[in-house]
């Protein structure tokens, strides 16, 4: 049986790290190879980059704080949904994540199913 999962990019923005242009482009065209695999194989069902902007909204008295990219160690810059029989094929799907060698990460996040 199939089962959905989260693939969540963590690390740090490639401006923070003061990639070129050309540099950002030349990833941008791997993770576009990456996905379009991913979509040849059936398995991608979604996916999104996120900015590095966050708001945090915390504790009993809902205390909200703006931050960037920049004030983070490390953010979520985006995700892919896809569907697989288990960890293990997802984690070699992810032997194509473009940004290892950034020091970026993937955690790797199996979505619950609750019976209605």
């Amino acid at each position: 049986m199939m089962k959905k999962f989260m693939m969540l990019f963590v690390g740090t923005e490639y401006t923070d790290l003061g990639l070129s242009p050309e540099e950002i482009q030349n990833r941008m065209e791997k993770w576009f190879a990456w996905s379009e695999k991913m979509e040849k194989a059936g398995i991608l069902r979604g996916g999104e980059a996120l900015t590095s902007q966050i708001r945090r909204i915390v504790g009993q008295n809902r205390t909200v704080t703006d931050l960037t990219s920049a004030e983070v160690k490390e953010i979520v810059g985006g995700y892919y949904l896809v569907e697989a029989s288990d960890f293990d094929s997802v984690q070699e799907i992810a032997q194509d994540f473009p940004d290892y060698d950034l020091g970026n990460t993937v955690e790797i996040r199996e979505i619950m199913v609750f019976d209605s």
